[in-house]
């Protein structure tokens, strides 16, 4: 196949950015420590967003994004007060008295939808992963592919993010990791809020 190589290299630059820690991988664990099916949906919100973005990327706007600053500053600021907003939340949480209903973060569960769009608000407004994509496929795809080739990365794309935060989500569902959670879960919860807060200030904070 002659671009088996090319789709592979980018399989794996893929990979290896989703299983970089960051607010993908806090939004997911966070979500799927107390309901796996919004761990689910939050990570399905990010792999829509990443589909995306790589979409844009092929259509030229992750190289566009780069020249328009105050666009790019604007999904860059955006992202970061949604960063500080949820993490802010979590950590107001995890010094209230839990109740017995189920809840999510010190608040009530999310529902399918709810999940998902917290999940996609996470990911679309990184204009990081624009940038990201968009010199990705400059680099390692050949100029003048055939358009399955930009459908394929884009497939691709979304279905190793969907895999790999989906398996994220099934881990930190599991009975046994629930039930060390819910012995530390004030504790957990003030530093996965505080990893978001921190998050959401070094994206507001780089240029």
């Amino acid at each position: 196949m002659e671009y088996l190589p090319q789709l592979l290299t980018l399989s794996g630059i893929v990979f290896l950015a989703c299983i970089s820690p960051g607010p993908d991988f806090v939004a997911v664990t966070s979500n799927a420590l107390n309901d796996r099916r919004s761990g689910v949906f939050v990570g399905l919100g990010i792999a829509c967003a990443v589909v995306i973005w790589a979409t844009l990327a092929i259509l030229g706007f992750g190289l566009l994004i780069k020249e328009l600053f105050w666009l790019y500053e604007a999904i860059r600021l955006i992202g970061a007060v949604y960063l500080i907003y949820l993490g802010a939340r979590m950590l107001m949480a995890s010094f209230k008295a839990r109740s017995s209903a189920p809840q999510l973060n010190g608040v009530p569960r999310a529902g399918a939808f709810q999940a998902w769009r917290q999940g996609f608000m996470v990911g679309i407004t990184n204009p990081k992963t624009a940038t990201f994509f968009a010199t990705l496929f400059v680099t390692v795809l050949p100029v003048g592919a055939p358009a399955w080739v930009y459908a394929g990365v884009v497939a691709i794309a979304g279905l190793i993010t969907a895999g790999w935060l989906g398996a994220l989500a099934t881990f930190f569902s599991v009975g046994r990791v629930r039930s060390v959670y819910a012995r530390v879960s004030r504790v957990v919860d003030a530093l996965m809020g505080a990893a978001l807060v921190a998050l959401g200030i070094r994206l507001a904070s780089n240029r």
